[in-house]
C-alpha cells in the first residue's frame, strides 16, 4: 500500500446493535474500537463516524435512542458523523466527498455488521480507490443464517487478508498491529 493520509472509520457503532444481546464480543469491541480512537486521536488521524439513520421499527431508527452512537466509543466535539441509509457507508451520503477533502487515502475499518456495512464499505472503499485495513477484532456482528456471529465475523477477515483492486488492497490486522 502506499503512504497517504489514513483515517479511522467507525461504521455504525450504535446503541441499537451494539447493546442488543446478540451482538457477538460487544464489550470488547467497543474497548478495541475504543483503543483505536484514542490512537488515531493522539497521531492526529481524523477518527470519522457513520450512522445509519434506519426506517420505522428499525433497531436504529432515526431519533430514537437505538440510533445513537454508543457512549463508549461516542465522537468528541468536532468530529465528523456521516449519516447513512443504505448497507453502503458511501451511498447517498457524504462520506467519500468528506474523505478526499482530508486528503485520505487509506481508512482503517471498524464496526458493525462484518457482513453487511462493514463489508460493503471495505468492497465499496477499496472499488473508489483507498486503501483498506479492516481492524479484525474491532468489528461484529449477531448470529445469522445458521453461522454464528464468530463464524462470519472470521469469514471475512479471511476473504478480505490482502484482497488486491488494481493499486489498492484490503489488509486484515488485529488492531494491536495498527499503526497510524
Amino acid at each position: 500500500m502506499r503512504a497517504s493520509r489514513t483515517a479511522l472509520l467507525v461504521i455504525d457503532v450504535q446503541r441499537g446493535i451494539i447493546d442488543d444481546p446478540r451482538a457477538w464480543r460487544a464489550a470488547e469491541v467497543l474497548a478495541v474500537i475504543g483503543g483505536l480512537a484514542a490512537q488515531a486521536r493522539a497521531a492526529g488521524v481524523p477518527v470519522v463516524y457513520v450512522r445509519h439513520d434506519g426506517p420505522a421499527g428499525s433497531p436504529v431508527e432515526a431519533g430514537t435512542p437505538g440510533a445513537e452512537i454508543h457512549s463508549a466509543v461516542e465522537p468528541l466535539p468536532g468530529e465528523t458523523v456521516i449519516h447513512k441509509r443504505a448497507c453502503d457507508s458511501f451511498l447517498g451520503s457524504r462520506l467519500d466527498d468528506e474523505l478526499r477533502s482530508r486528503g485520505i487515502g487509506r481508512i482503517v475499518v471498524t464496526g458493525c455488521m462484518s457482513q453487511y456495512c462493514v463489508d460493503t464499505a471495505c468492497r465499496r472503499a477499496l472499488s473508489l480507490g483507498y486503501d483498506v485495513t479492516l481492524a479484525a477484532d474491532a468489528h461484529t456482528t449477531w448470529d445469522m443464517g445458521g453461522l454464528t456471529a464468530e463464524q462470519i465475523a472470521r469469514h471475512h477477515n479471511a476473504i478480505f487478508q490482502d484482497f488486491p483492486a488494481l493499486d489498492h488492497a484490503i489488509r486484515v490486522q488485529p488492531a494491536a498491529e495498527i499503526r497510524f
